[in-house]
């Protein structure tokens, strides 16, 4: 027993173990202090549901070294067609939507209580957003310029830094989402689940309208259809309309038969993100076949959810849920620079690993050795950057913003995000390598929303003058 006490004691050999015990100790206080109301399904859902995306990006991006030497971007479902049906569990984005749903619900129908203006709580929750991409975005943005000026191949340098800021799309249609909460939450408290039904039923039309007439760029609109559609499910399920198993498994079975039903006869993949090649996409944007997953899968996890609240009643499980809470945006920010740095070095080191076909016995094999030189790289990432995430750097000073300051920011931030993950922020031409007007413009939008780096310069100069 003395021995085991003066074990658990012992501090730390290094200062990277001190750092992780004493987030460790933090959680667990925080775990601790939680209030009994508290839905802990909610937390644990919402970092699964961002780790789920993680360990998908890291199976399907598989790339190799073919016979002539050059390296090839292989996308796994593009190459073994049976995986595709893989994202039916690993496309779990519209879970995030719908705790996303549950979480503006109580946040917003406090803020409308304490009659406290919709231009706080909205700046507030862009914040908490943005800040984490403000040092990736930075980071790939240096790697494009001095990586063009040292003579890196420009298409190279597009490649790798297209990859790593894949997940800032995401960001984009989710500020959008939480922009229009007073709206999509009136909706909900007027008229209940008919909010729902004609989301889902605009969903259904654009669908027609594209598929079948083959109008251009309405299917941009599902990115609010569909997933505002999903994140009213999150309203029902904190008012308590589909909870309960009976409930649960009701929108589960729907949202399943509709999903199989609208693959098999209809004319939408088996894969619920993007495949190499493939005509239709069911994610970008989404399609009423992503809408059905989402049915489904929020089904499923309110049909577990009363096991997995027992679940979290453990402490160790509890504290470990909020820790990763309190990282889950670096990670989900960060994880596929960790894979680009992890293929860079294989690629230098000789092409070691990299001459294995995708798919093959060897691949699936050589996974876990893969996964953990992936997860190697990225904690020391997250441990560095999280502090974005925990509100290090420059903070509002808590004075109103203006509106249009807000809406301009706003829309600033998503063109921007939506651009890095469209064009790239690499420049295939100029001298600089770099586009910095889609660089700049998530530091100048959360400049007009009142925080972020530029605000903070901006605000000490002024200070400094004064």
């Amino acid at each position: 027993m003395a021995n085991a006490t003066q074990h658990a004691t012992e501090p730390p050999t290094g200062a990277r173990e001190r750092e992780m015990l004493a987030m460790w100790n933090k959680a667990k206080a925080m775990a601790e202090q939680a209030p009994p109301e508290r839905n802990r399904w909610v937390d644990f859902l919402r970092a699964f549901s961002i780790l789920a995306v993680v360990i998908g990006h890291w199976l399907v991006a598989a790339p190799y070294i073919d016979g002539s030497g050059e390296v090839v971007g292989g996308h796994l479902l593009g190459i073994i067609s049976w995986t595709q049906w893989l994202t039916w569990g690993f496309q779990v984005m519209p879970i995030f939507f719908l705790v996303g749903g549950y979480s503006n619900g109580v946040s917003w129908s406090a803020q409308l209580r304490d009659e406290r203006p919709y231009s706080e709580w909205f700046a507030s929750r862009i914040q908490r957003l943005i800040n984490p991409v403000f040092p990736v975005l930075l980071a790939w943005a240096l790697f494009a310029f001095f990586g063009t000026q040292a003579g890196v191949d420009r298409e190279v340098a597009k490649l790798a830094t297209s990859l790593a800021l894949i997940p800032v799309w995401f960001l984009a249609v989710y500020l959008l989402v939480t922009a229009l909460v007073p709206f999509s939450y009136a909706a909900w408290r007027k008229i209940g689940f008919w909010s729902f039904a004609w989301l889902a039923a605009c969903a259904i039309l654009v669908d027609i309208l594209t598929l079948f007439y083959g109008v251009p760029y309405v299917n941009f609109l599902n990115f609010i259809f569909v997933w505002v559609g999903i994140h009213q499910l999150g309203y029902a399920w904190r008012d308590g309309r589909m909870n309960g198993g009976g409930k649960a498994f009701l929108w589960f079975a729907g949202g399943l038969v509709t999903l199989g039903l609208l693959v098999w006869f209809g004319p939408y993949p088996v894969a619920m993100i993007g495949v190499p090649g493939a005509e239709i996409t069911n994610s970008m944007p989404p399609t009423i076949a992503l809408f059905a997953l989402g049915v489904m899968q929020a089904g499923l996890v309110l049909g577990l959810e009363g096991a997995g609240r027992q679940m979290l009643e453990n402490l160790r499980v509890w504290t470990a849920t909020v820790l990763l809470n309190g990282m889950i945006m670096s990670v989900y920010l960060w994880h596929l620079t960790a894979f680009v740095l992890v293929m860079v070095a294989a690629w230098l080191a000789g092409g070691i690993g990299l001459r294995v076909e995708p798919g093959s016995a060897e691949w699936w094999l050589a996974r876990p050795v893969w996964f953990a030189l992936y997860i190697v790289v990225l904690l020391p990432l997250v441990t560095i950057f999280s502090r974005w995430e925990r509100g290090f750097g420059p903070a509002r000073d808590g004075r109103p913003v203006p509106h249009w300051r807000l809406v301009t920011g706003l829309l600033m931030i998503c063109t921007g995000l939506a651009m890095t993950a469209a064009i790239s922020i690499a420049s295939p031409e100029g001298v600089t390598g770099v586009r910095l007007w889609v660089v700049a413009l998530p530091f100048v939008g959360a400049a007009l929303a009142g925080f972020g780096p530029v605000y903070g310069w901006f605000k000490t100069r002024k200070s400094a003058e004064a």
